[in-house]
This record gives structure tokens, C-alpha cells and sequence, in this order.
């Protein structure tokens, strides 16, 4: 898993940053970037709200086959979608405090789940229990309304 990543990382820092211009974009940018990962990977997307965060894991579930409709799970906490050899998990951690009470509701099963896939929206609440191997993208609006920059962060 950490090769995985870590050879991830060296492309994306090759193809990184990219600019779209609508959401199909977005989602376009988030196929590409599923296709080259497997089960038991966590991407955390770093981005202020509207940044397109649920618009990358629409597109990221739409590589995985998963075809019902891909929401936001701000007041759910997570939403699950299970898939043929597997389930994504998307988390959305804006109204948890700390890892603490991210850890009360078990965030640990779907981080370390080896068969899933882990989407993480407001990562920087659990960053102290992340999985080190943790892929960090930040998603960021641009000037015109529907233009982004995804980027790696730590990049």
C-alpha cells in the first residue's frame, strides 16, 4: 500500500496542479485518479466549502462502477457505497471537533477497512489518526464560479 501511494504521488506531482472548468471536470480529474488506486486507501481532500469536494468523489465513485447518487454526508457523517469487491466510504468530518469524537462514531473501521476506499472531507479534524500513507489532495475554487485547481498537497 505505501508503494502504492507513494509511486501515486510521484505521478500526480508530474500532472499536478490541474485546472478544470466545470464539475464534469472535477470528476474527470477524480476518475483518473481512482483508477490508479486500490481497496484500503484513504484520500483526504483539503478545500473550503463549495470547493468540490463531493463533485471529486461523485466522479471517484463513478470509476469504482458505483452508479446511485453520490451526496454529501454532512449531517450523516458517512455515507457508504458498496460496490463489487468493496465499499467507499465517504466521510465528511465538518461538524466532528477533534479525532476523539471522530474516533467515538468509529472512524477507524472505514480508514482501515482493507476492502474500501476512504474519501475524506475536512481531513485537518482526525490528521493525528490519519493512515501515514494517506493520499492529500486540496481542492481550491478559482476566479470564474465553476473553475478549479486540485493539487497535492505537500507538494
Amino acid at each position: 500500500m505505501a508503494d502504492q501511494v507513494r509511486d501515486l504521488a510521484a505521478l500526480l506531482t508530474q500532472r499536478l496542479p490541474v485546472i478544470t472548468d466545470s464539475p464534469e471536470g472535477t470528476e474527470a480529474v477524480a476518475v483518473a485518479i481512482a483508477r490508479q488506486l486500490t481497496p484500503g486507501c484513504v484520500i483526504a481532500l483539503h478545500g473550503t466549502l463549495g470547493a468540490g469536494k463531493t463533485v471529486f468523489a461523485h466522479g471517484f465513485a463513478r470509476a469504482l462502477g458505483i452508479v446511485e447518487p453520490v451526496s454529501s454526508p454532512t449531517f450523516t457523517l458517512v455515507q457508504e457505497y458498496p460496490f463489487p469487491g468493496g465499499v467507499l466510504y465517504h466521510l465528511d468530518l465538518y461538524r466532528i471537533d477533534n479525532s476523539d469524537a471522530a474516533l467515538a462514531f468509529g472512524v477507524d473501521e472505514f480508514l482501515y477497512d482493507p476492502r474500501g476506499y476512504a474519501l475524506v472531507e475536512w481531513p485537518e479534524r482526525i490528521m493525528d489518526i490519519l493512515p501515514p500513507n494517506t493520499l492529500h489532495l486540496l481542492l481550491r475554487p478559482l476566479g470564474r464560479s465553476s473553475q478549479r485547481e486540485i493539487s497535492l498537497l505537500g507538494q
